[in-house]
């Protein structure tokens, strides 16, 4: 026979079913559990459970479930009633039962806010009718009030005009998305999953460290500075008179890279080269890659080349590795097939992580690399 907390937990689970029913704007309808789960065997088990189920009920408590009974004739008991259904007539006999009075007053009186506010989360609500309980609309509406007004405000979060603290944006980003999705579509960076970026704001970017190869655009270009740290939103915008971009996985070697006529190098430090994927100035420039030799530096050379079709890698051939190899093992890799990789590259790769070879970058020697690299030549340090 069903018990009480099982009522009680089949009666939650049709909370949110009751709450969309509000949002549509629905009267109570009577609510009802299915009551005719087989009765114990056991006759003074069964007196017990029906006693138990009584007990819990309006008839005993005065709120609460009602019960329904059907008269049914059985093997062990003979002819008994027996609850066939359970059934919350009232609205406060469901809520008080399942303790979500507050909850739901509390859920009535902020979807009239929002609703009144933005009608346009009409569908939003219905859909996720707990998301309204769980948070503050005080705070939410203050926010989607502003971004409505201000939709690309081009500020730190620190700096937005809004009075909730600043904690509250940053811990509630991904609510707060879900409704600037919706209520200023038209301004949202949809191909942006960064929040900062999505909604035109200001955040502490990713640096592009680089250096320039060739004294005279350093001289004309950066006074003298050859060794460059910007922010990537400022990378995207630079217009450098250079025809090769070199990209080296590894800082020192990016210091330490020789001298190039129209050239520049890019530190890519390992993965993070996907900051610079979507650099358009990038696109008409031969690029070159020199990643470890091992199964991620082709994988880092395959993202680049996913996004600039034009990478060549460089000192990341069989004849490299086989002169400077010294038995080093690298970090296993999964990653089977679908790499942006010439057949040369694919079969490197395919050795190196089948046998999880790995030959780092800064044990190529300097002599070696120089060589290497056309119209490489050592900087004098003149300018």
């Amino acid at each position: 026979m069903i018990t009480p907390s099982e009522i009680k937990q089949k009666a939650e689970n049709k909370y949110i079913a009751y709450l969309q029913s509000i949002v549509e704007g629905i009267s109570f309808n009577p609510i009802i559990v299915a009551g005719n789960k087989r009765p114990d065997d056991n006759t003074v088990k069964f007196e017990a459970e029906l006693t138990e189920l009584i007990n819990h009920s309006k008839e005993k408590k005065g709120f609460g479930y009602s019960i329904e009974y059907s008269t049914v004739k059985t093997k062990l008991h003979g002819v008994q009633d027996l609850p066939s259904s359970i059934v919350f007539q009232s609205e406060s006999d469901y809520l008080r039962f399942i303790g979500k009075e507050k909850a739901t007053a509390k859920f009535k009186e902020d979807i009239a806010r929002i609703i009144e506010s933005f009608p346009e989360l009409n569908d939003w609500i219905y859909k996720y009718p707990r998301k309204v309980i769980e948070n503050d609309w005080d705070s939410l509406l203050m926010v989607c009030a502003y971004f409505k007004r201000t939709p690309q405000p081009n500020l730190y979060i620190r700096e937005l005009p809004i009075k909730v603290h600043t904690k509250f944006i940053e811990n509630n980003k991904g609510i707060i998305k879900e409704l600037l999705d919706i209520l200023i579509a038209d301004y949202v960076d949809q191909d942006e999953k960064h929040f900062e970026s999505r909604f035109h704001l200001k955040y502490d970017e990713p640096i592009v460290r680089f250096r320039i190869l060739d004294n005279s655009i350093s001289h004309l270009s950066f006074s003298d500075v050859e060794d460059i740290s910007i922010p990537i939103s400022q990378f995207k915008q630079l217009a450098i008179p250079v025809q090769k971009v070199y990209v080296v996985e590894n800082k020192i070697n990016m210091l330490s890279f020789p001298m190039v006529e129209k050239s520049i190098v890019i530190w890519g430090h390992g993965f993070g080269v996907e900051t610079i994927c979507d650099v358009e100035w990038l696109k008409d420039k031969d690029i070159f890659y020199w990643g470890d030799l091992d199964a991620q530096g082709f994988q880092i050379l395959s993202l680049l080349r996913s996004h600039f079709g034009q990478v060549k890698s460089f000192l990341m051939d069989r004849p490299t590795f086989d002169e400077f190899f010294e038995g080093d093992k690298g970090t296993p890799a999964n990653i089977e097939k679908g790499l942006c990789l010439t057949p040369e590259e694919n079969e490197m790769f395919l050795y190196l992580k089948e046998n999880n070879f790995r030959l780092e970058q800064e044990k190529i020697p300097y002599e070696y690399t120089l060589a290497m690299i056309p119209n490489a030549r050592r900087d004098s340090g003149e300018k």
